[in-house]
């Protein structure tokens, strides 16, 4: 025999060649790919339980975010409550300009202290359920905000205006 010759009895991979079946080989091939199957799932539970984790990450640095800004709010709330009532104590010699100034502070001082009070939810829930009770109240409102968001980017898009002439004349040859 030559030197490149195989023998015929040699071991095969059943990997390598899916051709050459064994029962033994067989077996082989069927735990490899529940061991293969095991650690995919064991790796998908791994993300999921580190999605999870970066998910409530998320949602408590969010809700915290939230409850600062509510926090700053209520508080913008209050001190305009008090300018607006160290104001109408100017006015000492007119009672009734004084107590509509006492009115609108202790407004707004209820107004903060319902800011404070609420949660984001409680919020979302009332700005809902206004939405339902006044549909046409929220359209029209959203038509004004959106009028004057059109012209305020409108006057700020223009360019200045000429010292010797109309802006218009900038533009013409």
């Amino acid at each position: 025999m030559a030197g490149n010759e195989f023998p015929q009895d040699a071991h095969k991979d059943p990997l390598a060649d899916p051709l050459h079946e064994t029962p033994h080989g067989a077996a082989d091939e069927r735990a490899q790919w529940r061991g293969l199957q095991g650690d995919v799932e064991g790796l998908a539970d791994v993300a999921a339980e580190r999605g999870r984790g970066l998910l409530d990450a998320a949602r408590l640095q969010a809700q915290t975010y939230v409850e600062q800004r509510k926090s700053d709010a209520a508080q913008s709330v209050h001190d305009l409550a008090q300018t607006i009532r160290s104001s109408g104590r100017d006015l000492g010699d007119k009672p009734n300009v004084r107590a509509f100034f006492d009115s609108a502070a202790d407004g707004l001082e209820q107004l903060g202290s319902s800011i404070e009070r609420r949660s984001l939810g409680e919020f979302y829930s009332e700005a809902e359920s206004f939405a339902r009770r006044a549909p046409v109240a929220v359209a029209v409102g959203t038509f004004v905000a959106g009028l004057i968001a059109a012209r305020f980017i409108k006057s700020s898009s223009l360019p200045p205006e000429a010292a010797d002439g109309d802006a218009r004349d900038s533009f013409r040859a």
